[in-house]
């Protein structure tokens, strides 16, 4: 048996990954991660604010999903959920959250830190939920940044949704992909075609993926929106806020004042 202390790196490439690979991949990455990623972010989450992304742009300023006075009674499911920190600052507004994330440690550590709301372990492709179920659906960085397929996951997201509900997600700008994932000036040259659709795959000495995620230009995410039923009514961009000293990854200050980080989009359906 292969100790993981001498198991090699995974591969960094660039190739195509369908639907059920990236899935497989990617709930192997957040599970074997989770406990790093809470470690090393658990701190700048919090236990129950609502961040919507690296620059630190909170609910609580941002209304994205309405005003906070309207929250009570709302039924939320949140996507991409991890230790559910949105969920939990939903259930002090009031509101009905549910916490889903495919990672079934990621949600161990939101048992952790407690809260009174469900947590479902499931693929945001196949929602467990029937239809209008919710009033809300909100994603900071969940999900939609490493399927194969964004338009499966907003069409269940619009199933479960009642006539009038809104979604609100989160992913990388899109226009990082034309640059390195690097925090410094490395970081601010562009190496690559934006219109590269190639998916990022980290695979094992198999070829086998173990972590997955995938690019689509801004005007892909309009379009992959509006073929999916619903009414784009804002794109914010966070600019980076003076106070935020913090690196996340590629996220820095020096790269956050100069190029987008972070693309939230606000949705409605009709």
């Amino acid at each position: 048996m292969i100790q993981e202390s001498e198991a090699s790196e995974p591969e960094a490439t660039r190739r195509d990954a369908d639907v059920t690979e990236s899935s497989r991949a990617n709930r192997g990455w957040w599970d074997r991660n989770a406990d790093e990623y809470q470690v090393e972010h658990g701190t700048f989450l919090g236990d129950d604010r609502f961040v919507w992304g690296p620059e630190g742009l909170d609910e609580v300023e941002a209304e994205l999903l309405g005003p906070p006075e309207e929250l009570k009674g709302r039924d939320v499911l949140e996507i991409g959920a991890g230790a559910a920190q949105c969920s939990r600052w939903l259930t002090a507004q009031g509101a009905h959250p549910v916490a889903l994330d495919i990672s079934h440690r990621q949600l161990q550590h939101a048992l952790r830190i407690g809260g009174s709301f469900p947590l479902v372990c499931a693929d945001a492709g196949a929602l467990p939920f029937a239809d209008g179920s919710f009033d809300l659906v909100c994603s900071a960085y969940g999900a939609l940044p490493f399927v194969a397929d964004p338009r499966l996951v907003l069409r269940e997201v619009r199933r479960v949704l009642r006539p009038g509900g809104r979604l609100v997600f989160s992913v990388t700008h899109p226009i990082r992909w034309a640059f390195p994932d690097e925090p410094g000036p490395e970081g601010l040259s562009v190496s690559g075609s934006y219109f590269d659709r190639t998916p990022y795959v980290e695979q094992d000495d198999e070829g086998r993926a173990v972590y997955v995620e995938h690019h689509r230009t801004l005007g892909d995410r309009v379009r992959d929106v509006v073929a999916s039923g619903f009414r784009l009514v804002d794109l914010v961009e966070p600019e980076w806020p003076a106070w935020n000293t913090s690196e996340w990854g590629g996220w820095s200050p020096l790269r956050g004042n100069l190029i987008p980080g972070t693309a939230i989009f606000v949705c409605e359906r009709d």
